[in-house]
């Protein structure tokens, strides 16, 4: 992607692009997870880089703070590395004109005592809430387990 040019972080680009996650642990027992609107699925909050995203971080931060609600000045970084990379193909959403495509997803760790949800993105996600971590890696998988130990690390 890289080697291509630019444009890979472009949620036009096809047949594949990046995106964010962001894994929010609250006090070493929780996660913040959301419910995705057009996939009906649980997951940590995430989504597409916008031009104003000077960073990947920032890109997770806007898209934790957007689709949740919560105060990002409540939020640390726990590890500039990210806590995973996974691959995955979405399939066609001809209402917003995309072919079926693949998401090269990053997920940055982080660590909070004190945010909480605030007003969803309700143009996105149906609902927001905190997770005890042995729910959540059901819920959602092994990612759970690397945020945790990254945030580990900080506290």
């Amino acid at each position: 992607m890289l080697a291509g040019g630019s444009g890979f972080a472009s949620r036009r680009s096809f047949p594949m692009h990046v995106t964010m996650g962001a894994l929010l642990v609250r006090g070493g027992r929780e996660i913040l997870l959301i419910e995705h609107r057009a996939y009906g699925i649980t997951l940590q909050p995430g989504g597409h880089l916008e031009p104003t995203d000077a960073t990947l971080v920032d890109a997770a931060v806007r898209e934790l703070a957007e689709e949740t609600g919560l105060d990002p000045a409540g939020v640390t970084l726990a590890d500039p590395v990210p806590a995973y990379v996974e691959y995955g193909r979405l399939p066609a959403r001809p209402e917003k004109g995309e072919p079926d495509h693949f998401h090269l997803d990053l997920g940055y760790a982080f660590t909070t005592d004190r945010a909480d949800v605030g007003q969803i993105q309700e143009a996105e996600v149906t609902g927001a809430a905190w997770v005890p971590l042995a729910d959540a890696e059901r819920l959602v998988g092994p990612r759970i387990a690397r945020a945790v130990s990254r945030t580990a690390r900080v506290g």
